[in-house]
C-alpha cells in the first residue's frame, strides 16, 4: 500500500488498449465474518457457559489474474489465489470458583483456493468497476482459542486447535464486486468485497456464508 501511494504521487493512471491480454501477480489482505454465526459458546470450568461476541479476523491473500481488454470500456478478467477466511470472537475475562480466566484469539480459519472471474467496466481510464462469480475450494478449516487461568499465583494455559474440515463443504460460491485502479508503472489497486452464496457448514439447520472483504496491490504486464 505505501509502494502504491508513492507511485500515486509521481504518476498519471494508464490503461491497457483493447486487444491486449495482460498478466497481474497480486497480494494483500482480507477481512472476513461468516454471516448468521452465533456468539461463541464454549464450556468453562465449573459448567459455566462462557459467550462471547462475533467479530472479524484478518488473514492474506496471493495469487495472480490474466485479463483481455475487448474494448476501452470493457474488459475479462480470471484469476486464482489463495485466502484465508473464517470469523472471529471478542477476547472475555470470566471469573468461577475464585479462578480468574481469559478466553483469547478465539476464531475459525479457513483456507480456500479461489477461482475468480470478473467482468470489469472501465468508467475513466485506469478506474475500472468489477463483478462477477467466484468458485472457491477448502483447502483447510480450524477451529482456535486460548483459555488463561490464574489462581494462588498459579497459571494455566490451555490452546484448542481443531480441525473442523469434516464439518465443511468442501465447495463455495461467492459474488465478488469492487473496484480497481490502475497506476501508469503499472501498479493495480484492487479492492472487492465476496458475498458467499453457499452454506460453510454441512450440518442442516446452520447457514453460514462467508463475507470476505478484500484489497491486493497488483503489478500488471502484457504479453
Amino acid at each position: 500500500m505505501i509502494a502504491a501511494m508513492m507511485v500515486a504521487t509521481v504518476t498519471a493512471s494508464a490503461q491497457f488498449e483493447p486487444g491486449t491480454f495482460s498478466l497481474q501477480p497480486k497480494l494483500g489482505g482480507t477481512g472476513a465474518m461468516l454471516s448468521n454465526m452465533p456468539v461463541l459458546d464454549t464450556q468453562g470450568a465449573g459448567g459455566v457457559n462462557l459467550k462471547s461476541d462475533k467479530t472479524a479476523t484478518g488473514g492474506f491473500i496471493i495469487g495472480g489474474e490474466a485479463e483481455y481488454q475487448f474494448t476501452k470500456v470493457f474488459s475479462l478478467a480470471a484469476g486464482v489465489n489463495y485466502a484465508q477466511q473464517g470469523c472471529g470472537w471478542k477476547d472475555k475475562s470470566f471469573s468461577v470458583n475464585g479462578v480468574s480466566a481469559d478466553l483469547k484469539d478465539a476464531k475459525i480459519e479457513l483456507g480456500y483456493v479461489n477461482v475468480p472471474i470478473v467482468a470489469n467496466a472501465y468508467l475513466f481510464k485506469g478506474f475500472a468497476l468489477k463483478a462477477g462469480v467466484q468458485f472457491g475450494f477448502l483447502t483447510s478449516a480450524k477451529m482456535k482459542f486460548t483459555i488463561k487461568a490464574e489462581q494462588g499465583g498459579l497459571n494455566q494455559t490451555v490452546n484448542n486447535d481443531v480441525s473442523i474440515k469434516d464439518g465443511c463443504e468442501k465447495m463455495d460460491i461467492a459474488i465478488p464486486v469492487g473496484v480497481s485502479y490502475q497506476f501508469k508503472v503499472p501498479i493495480v489497486i484492487d479492492a472487492r468485497y465476496n458475498i458467499g452464496l453457499k452454506n460453510v457448514s454441512k450440518e442442516s439447520g446452520e447457514n453460514f456464508k462467508n463475507q470476505v472483504f478484500q484489497i491486493t496491490v497488483g503489478y500488471k504486464f502484457a504479453l
